[in-house]
């Protein structure tokens, strides 16, 4: 600064006498030369100046049991063993919660649509025996979604999402809310927790929403087992991930258990209980895979016990380069336990005498594979195999499918499906005096997402 103050007033000076003599070109030369040297001579000091290091400013000594200063390099602090009370402590993992500004929402929010539509025999409409029962042969909304969602604070992060879609046939929309809840992210050793309304993370596709699901259906051993909406349920999920050289996600929740289809008791005094292990690991740089276990155990509206096990697997296999997956394959299985009351007929009368308690261990699982060669087409298969939790009887299915997305915001999906069910079924779809033991379907969807959405599972 002090540099170009001396350049300035020396132009100024110089210019002076210019002035008074720019009717004489000799002297006006004469001036012009002189500023010139002058402005030289400034600009060979600014280079100097420049050139010559910084020179540290001169302190006063300190005393001895003075705390070190500004400017002072302070002796690098004892490390020692953290205590107890410091693994207890909540730490703080970011802090989003200081960054937001004027003017900037304290949420995300988006919305999502699915639509499908279904084509299949009259017999099957009839019986209520499709992929959709009681909305055969229509199209129709299936769910949308309107999400909330963001951080509470630099602890806790919220979810609430309401979703509506035709219920029965021919019916108004309806509204409900399906999730709502908050996750507390600092919990002492590193564990994590998760409280309200949610979709139960029971395996791998029960966590994922409609629109979200690689097919255009849930695997019918998911439907048959947990209910066409799913696992979902009010409570309390706890998540903890050990400090290990591979990662291991633990994972323990208590809940109502209202889901009529696999409990239904709804009372935390006889509550649900769930647990889920997984594990992730690459297979160098392109290969991944994600194994896990879950269980669920409660007891039924008569008091009985039902218990299912869950497995589950999935792999990707991404080249070098690309931004999506080429190989994509999925698979769970599930085994249940559940007692459930016979009525048994002593003397032949027609009359039930007697009520026992029966073991129905029944199984189920399913397999996909998605093949992604071009960014914006995919294709695949997914074959189904299941009997059913108190029922005999049993069914399999197969289903090839092609995605094409226009965008990333928008996915439209083509897909038949084949289901063949044992006679033993019969009786569980004959409504109308028809029957649905084959059942060739064509299936359509449309997905879309406006706004914010959040980044799908593995």
């Amino acid at each position: 600064m002090r540099a170009l103050a001396l350049i300035v007033i020396s132009m100024c000076t110089a210019l002076v006498p210019a002035a008074a003599a720019a009717q004489d070109p000799a002297e006006l030369r004469r001036q012009i030369e002189q500023l010139q040297k002058q402005l030289d001579s400034v600009t060979d000091r600014l280079r100097r100046l420049e050139a010559q290091p910084p020179q540290p400013t001169p302190a006063a000594p300190a005393p001895a049991d003075a705390p070190p200063g500004p400017g002072v390099a302070a002796p690098p602090p004892a490390t020692a063993p953290p205590s107890a009370m410091d693994l207890a402590r909540p730490r703080q993992p970011f802090g989003l919660y200081q960054q937001r500004g004027a003017g900037q929402l304290l949420f995300d929010m988006g919305i999502a649509g699915d639509f499908v539509g279904n084509i299949t025999q009259r017999n099957v409409e009839r019986a209520g025996g499709g992929t959709f029962a009681g909305q055969e042969n229509r199209f129709f909304p299936r769910e949308v979604e309107l999400s909330l969602f963001g951080q509470i604070d630099p602890y806790a992060s919220a979810v609430v999402r309401f979703e509506a879609g035709e219920e029965a046939r021919g019916a108004d929309t309806s509204v409900h809310l399906a999730e709502a809840y908050l996750t507390l992210l600092t919990l002492p050793y590193g564990t994590q927790a998760r409280l309200g309304q949610m979709r139960n993370r029971f395996g791998w596709s029960n966590e994922v929403h409609e629109h979200d699901l690689p097919w255009v259906d849930r695997p019918n051993v998911m439907r048959n087992f947990l209910g066409p909406e799913g696992l979902q349920e009010k409570g309390a999920e706890l998540t903890f991930v050990p400090d290990l050289p591979f990662y291991v996600e633990a994972l323990a929740g208590i809940f109502n258990g209202d889901n009529t289809t696999a409990f239904g008791r709804g009372t935390l005094q006889h509550p649900l209980a769930t647990g889920r292990i997984r594990t992730f690991f690459e297979l160098g740089l392109e290969h991944a895979i994600q194994l896990g276990m879950s269980v669920a155990s409660g007891d039924t509206p008569d008091r009985n016990r039902s218990t299912i096990l869950g497995w589950e697997a999935r792999y990707k296999y991404r080249p070098d380069g690309w931004l999506h997956p080429l190989v994509t394959l999925t698979g769970e299985a599930l085994y249940s336990l559940r007692k459930v009351d016979v009525g048994v007929d002593l003397d032949g009368d027609g009359s039930i005498d007697r009520v026992s308690k029966r073991e129905r261990d029944h199984s189920g699982y399913y397999a996909g594979l998605e093949v992604q060669p071009f960014r914006r087409w995919a294709g695949g298969v997914r074959y189904d195999w299941s009997q059913y939790p108190t029922t005999p009887g049993w069914e399999w299915a197969i289903e090839p499918y092609v995605s094409f997305w226009p965008s990333e915001f928008l996915r439209f999906r083509l897909a038949y499906k084949y289901t063949d069910r044992s006679p033993q079924t019969r009786d569980a779809f004959n409504l109308n005096d028809s029957s649905a033991r084959k059942v060739d379907e064509i299936l359509f969807e449309a997905s879309f997402i406006l706004g914010a959405h959040p980044a799908h599972p593995f």
